[in-house]
């Protein structure tokens, strides 16, 4: 029998006699990403040697994440979204002064997101071919751009192909971290626009009553995916209040990132976990709903095994094993 099955059908469950000590980086602390870290530690450690030990180190998840990774500094990293890695095995965009062709990839855990450019609907625009015309002064709440942080990154990128020059216009960045501070600015009328991602937290509700989406015109999103290989997305309708679907930027899953000189037992354990142990991580996630959830439950093993970048042979190797449908 292939070593890789169970008698159960099932890829065959993980044992590694030998104590093992690895480091992982997770987000800064309290967030989606230093979870799974957690349920990953957990569940590896059952299955390595008696004195095995873990441990999640700070990070902010973007590609300071995969440059750790890239570097040797830690063994497995995550980021999001999982698109914006690709470009650091070849560098494109911000790994352009250095890049990491060993990247490898472990699997994604789902998460269903966009970045979104919304303005307040007393500007009465509801188009960036109306934003270029009337060329309003922004106070816009996004994420910082200094290279490592996606959202910012993306948010210049977007905003520059589109021809919106908000401080040449008058206006002003108001530039934070995480979300939680954007979306505060938006909703305490600090922001008069936003351009920002994790669509799924409730107060993106309460600035779709007050906000306009304004769907990313398509010589953009081609662009951006010529470029650094980021795809584009439709935001579902009425996904916010009383709009209709829309395209703007895909933002989609955390990437389970390594070298390809990890061991392969230890790519092939973290993979079964990822797939075979993800009730764990969906039971902390249920009493939200699947399309307004930080992790898109219920996970699909094969999807997870779906990467922007080549899988590690030993992650393949669990991913190869699962049945047909």
């Amino acid at each position: 029998m292939n070593p890789s099955y169970a008698s159960t059908g099932r890829p065959a469950e993980p044992k590694i006699e030998r104590s093992l000590t690895l480091h992982l980086r997770g987000d800064w602390g309290s967030a989606n990403l230093h979870r799974v870290c957690g349920w990953i530690a957990q569940e590896l450690a059952d299955r390595c040697g008696p004195h095995t030990r873990i441990a999640t180190w700070n990070s902010r998840g973007f590609s300071d994440a995969v440059r750790a990774v890239g570097r040797g500094e830690v063994q497995v990293a995550l980021a999001t979204p999982t698109a914006f890695a690709a470009a650091a095995l070849d560098g494109r965009g911000v790994y352009a002064d250095e890049f990491f062709p060993e990247l490898r990839a472990l699997g994604v855990v789902p998460q269903r997101d966009r970045l979104v450019v919304a303005v307040h609907k007393d500007l009465g625009v509801t188009t960036f071919a109306e934003l270029r015309q009337s060329k309003p002064a922004l106070r816009l709440a996004t994420s910082v751009h200094d290279g490592v942080n996606h959202v910012g990154l993306a948010a210049h990128e977007l905003l520059t192909r589109a021809g919106v020059d908000v401080v040449g216009w008058g206006g002003e960045l108001l530039e934070d971290e995480r979300p939680f501070e954007s979306l505060d600015h938006a909703t305490e009328g600090r922001a008069n626009a936003i351009v920002h991602e994790a669509i799924m937290l409730p107060a993106w509700q309460e600035i779709g009553r007050q906000f306009n989406f304004l769907e990313v015109e398509d010589d953009v999103l081609e662009s951006l995916h010529d470029d650094f290989g980021w795809p584009a997305a439709v935001v579902d309708d009425e996904y916010f209040p009383g709009r209709a679907a829309f395209k703007s930027l895909d933002f989609s899953d955390f990437l389970v990132c390594t070298r390809a000189d990890l061991a392969e037992d230890v790519a092939y354990a973290i993979a079964w976990v990822l797939g075979e142990t993800r009730h764990i991580i969906e039971g902390q996630y249920r009493h939200l709903a699947p399309e307004r959830s930080p992790i898109t439950y219920p996970l699909d093993p094969v999807t997870m095994g779906r990467t922007t970048i080549p899988l590690h042979p030993g992650a393949a190797r669990y991913y190869d094993a699962l049945p047909t449908a």
